[in-house]
């Protein structure tokens, strides 16, 4: 599988317009290549360069397996958002305390239509860990000024 922006390249630097120091937007998502088997995807968006360990960004799970892609600042239909570590459902971009970190954005390809029982993180990560098929990952660096 593969997942790429038209926002950022992997391994590039992040623009302000989706961090905290902008308007905070997502940016735009697409994939290909999934299995054929898949039911659904999920999304997380992660820092593990954060100082507390690793920070969750955004959950995204119950996508449907005909969606190819998020478009910037959106969510495809039916998709269901989970709590992240800012203590909200939507997406919270980068905001690093100091230096650069690496944002990992994962997009998995599950073997369900639902991740039932989910409504934390740590359910959210383990779910996923025991429906994935397939994964794909895009890093984003980002730098406050």
């Amino acid at each position: 599988m593969k997942l790429w922006s038209k926002d950022f390249q992997h391994e590039g630097m992040i623009p302000s317009q989706f961090t905290c120091d902008g308007p905070d937007i997502s940016p735009h998502l697409e994939w290909s290549e999934a299995p054929k088997e898949t039911k659904s995807f999920a999304l997380i968006v992660d820092d593990p360069d954060a100082p507390v360990g690793t920070w969750v960004h955004w959950l995204v799970c119950d996508i449907p397996p005909n969606v190819k892609s998020i478009p910037r600042n959106g969510l495809p239909r039916n998709a269901r958002q989970v709590k992240n570590d800012f203590g909200k459902v939507e997406y919270g971009g980068p905001c690093p305390p100091s230096g650069t970190h690496r944002y990992f954005f994962k997009l998995y390809a599950l073997k369900v239509d639902k991740l039932e029982g989910v409504n934390d993180k740590r359910s959210f990560y383990k779910k996923v860990e025991e429906n994935k098929i397939a994964e794909a990952v895009l890093m984003g660096k980002y730098r406050r000024k």
